[in-house]
């Protein structure tokens, strides 16, 4: 194939020419695509199935056992990740294929972002390795999700990272960095904290080295590159976010832009008809800031969306009252050509009424409330250190088990950590509800230092809390002045370090750096000369804030509130090692042992 794809948006989060080329020859006999269906999400936002039909793909299927669809095609070309659950699957698809056909197929196989000897060699083992005329990878390392934010899509890099000690996805993000370095200049300022900062940071620092191609002359669009360690902010992914993005994500989880919501809110009423033949499919909308309406709302605490939507509808409909007044032929030709965008505004308005609706439905109810009071007691460090009872009646009802380990997490987060009595008791009362098989993903909460031991009688919390502004008892949620709405009072501590860091800078919270985990750093790049920043008057700093272990849309809320305040002088561009919210985070350390097959 050779095929170069892009995604057609012009930013510095995006480049217009951040197509990438994976080119082997294969001949013009046209060719099939097998996906890893955890793929297709991605590589939707870079290359639409048009684009590819250009490059003579004629059929695409999901990577599936047993044997593959009929398709007159030359060529098959399987897209993975590197996973060893998926050769096995592979090699059925080929084997089966190869019994059948006459002449046979060629296949081709591209690993997502990079090949693995253990993959190759598990194709070796099925007998199937010879088959495939090119093994090739695909670096797919930094994909743009919105002008302002991209995504390297890596679901277990929080996992890898914490729990197995591999580090290959903080190799993939300084891979990616570099890239983008390549592309939009030298970054003159590194700053980071925690281990995978520091790692990513030195990796950088090797390749810049180890490159032959000398200084690069492009111009530098960015100031500053803040890395920051998830496990630097445990807090915030563990809290329910409360803008409306986040609670579209915290309800129906946004995946690749794109939710799948409840059918029945967006069925046309019609006169007369009742609630017959109401969809079953689920309605998918596509969110991001292309959409006037959503770019406005996604980011306000969910308690001011209401009054924008009102006061949009009554735009909407003043503007399609106008066509009564439009009385000569110029006025009538001007209303007709406003028209499109006059409808497309008014069905993206009756969209979100519609979600605002459902979202509603849920935040009103007894049990969202409940539980969102005992989540701001304890960020607000009331009676962290003790068995909370809303935690223990939610374990006797049986609530779903990810609610209850949020509740426990963040417990522990608040508290710097549980006492024995208290941490037993909660892993006893999990166990005997839920099952023994759970153990391990209790394991796998203490090991990431989501749940742990209070070790010492000292709890840092409080400190930190105080000294960072991380709780604002007088929140405005309708027009902001904090970071802090986005939880209703909490201030993510991740974001409070990106603003500290623009100003006064971290030399003013150097204790409180000392207590969070990891080292924190400074590293300076050289620019060769003429290529450095004279400042406008007036003219923002660019900052680069990179996540690694994922980023929840509460945080990216936040970093845009900053970037938009008149005074803040720094605007900031979010990439991440995957978008995440509190519930599949901890689905992601979640293992179940499988019942003994006798």
């Amino acid at each position: 194939v050779a095929t170069s794809v892009g995604c057609g948006r012009q930013s510095p989060a995006c480049p217009s020419h951040c197509s990438r080329s994976v080119a082997f020859d294969v001949s013009s006999l046209g060719q099939a695509i097998v996906w890893d269906e955890y793929l297709t999400g991605p590589f939707g936002l870079i290359a639409q199935y048009s684009l590819l039909k250009e490059h003579e793909v004629e059929k695409m299927f999901t990577l599936k056992a047993g044997r593959l669809p009929p398709a007159d095609v030359k060529n098959i070309i399987f897209l993975v990740r590197p996973r060893l659950e998926l050769m096995d699957i592979i090699a059925e698809n080929v084997l089966s294929e190869d019994r059948v056909r006459s002449p046979l197929r060629d296949f081709h196989i591209l690993f997502v972002p990079r090949r693995s000897l253990l993959c190759e060699q598990r194709l070796k083992d099925q007998g199937v390795l010879g088959s495939f005329i090119h093994r090739e990878q695909y670096s797919l390392d930094l994909i743009p999700f919105d002008g302002d934010l991209l995504s390297m899509e890596s679901e277990s890099a929080f996992k890898e990272c914490y729990l197995e000690n591999d580090q290959t996805s903080l190799y993939q993000a300084a891979k990616g960095l570099m890239t983008l370095q390549a592309l939009y200049g030298t970054i003159p300022q590194i700053f980071g904290k925690g281990d995978c900062a520091r790692h990513v940071a030195n990796m950088m620092i090797r390749m810049k080295r180890e490159f032959p191609g000398g200084q690069n002359s492009i111009f530098p669009i960015f100031d500053t590159l803040l890395l920051l360690d998830r496990n630097v902010d445990l807090l915030s992914p563990l809290a329910t976010q409360l803008t409306y993005e986040g609670l579209i994500d915290e309800i129906y989880g946004i995946q690749n832009t794109y939710v799948k919501l409840p059918p029945e809110k967006f069925a046309p009423k019609k006169q007369g008809e009742g609630g017959k033949d109401l969809p079953t499919e689920p309605k998918k909308l596509q969110l991001n800031s292309a959409e006037e309406l959503y770019a406005e709302i996604r980011d306000k605490n969910f308690n001011a969306v209401g009054s924008v939507l009102s006061k949009k509808a009554k735009i909407i409909s003043a503007a399609f009252e106008e066509r009564h007044h439009a009385k000569t032929v110029g006025e009538i030709k001007q209303f007709v050509s406003q028209l499109p965008h006059m409808q497309a505004a008014r069905s993206s308005l009756a969209n979100h009424t519609s979600i605002a609706e459902l979202i509603k439905d849920i935040t009103t109810s007894e049990d969202f409330f409940d539980n969102l009071t005992v989540e701001q007691e304890f960020m607000s460090g009331i009676d962290t250190d003790k068995v909370n009872n809303y935690t223990e009646d939610c374990i006797a009802q049986k609530h779903p088990l990810i609610k209850i380990l949020r509740l426990v997490c963040l417990q522990s987060v608040c508290n710097s950590g549980l006492k024995q009595k208290v941490l037993d008791h909660y892993k006893r009362e999990i166990l005997q509800t839920y099952g023994y098989e759970h153990i391990l993903t209790l394991n796998n909460l203490e090991k990431a230092g989501l749940l742990k031991l209070q070790t010492s009688s000292r709890n840092n919390y409080p400190t930190i809390r105080k000294t960072m502004r991380l709780w604002m008892d007088d929140v405005n949620e309708q027009n902001p002045n904090d970071i802090s709405y986005v939880y209703s009072g909490y201030a993510p501590l991740s974001v409070r370090l990106a603003q500290l860091l623009a100003r006064p800078g971290w030399r003013s919270i150097e204790e409180v750096l000392k207590m969070l985990p990891g080292p924190h750093f400074e590293e300076r790049q050289q620019l060769p000369t003429g290529l450095q920043k004279k400042r406008q008057q007036g003219e923002n700093r660019v900052t680069l804030v990179f996540f690694l272990g994922g980023v929840t849309y509460a945080e990216i809320a936040a970093l845009r509130f900053l970037s938009q305040m008149e005074d803040g002088g720094t605007e900031y561009v979010i990439a991440t090692t995957k978008l995440i919210n509190g519930t599949n985070w901890i689905k992601s350390l979640m293992e179940k042992l499988e019942p003994p097959p006798f």
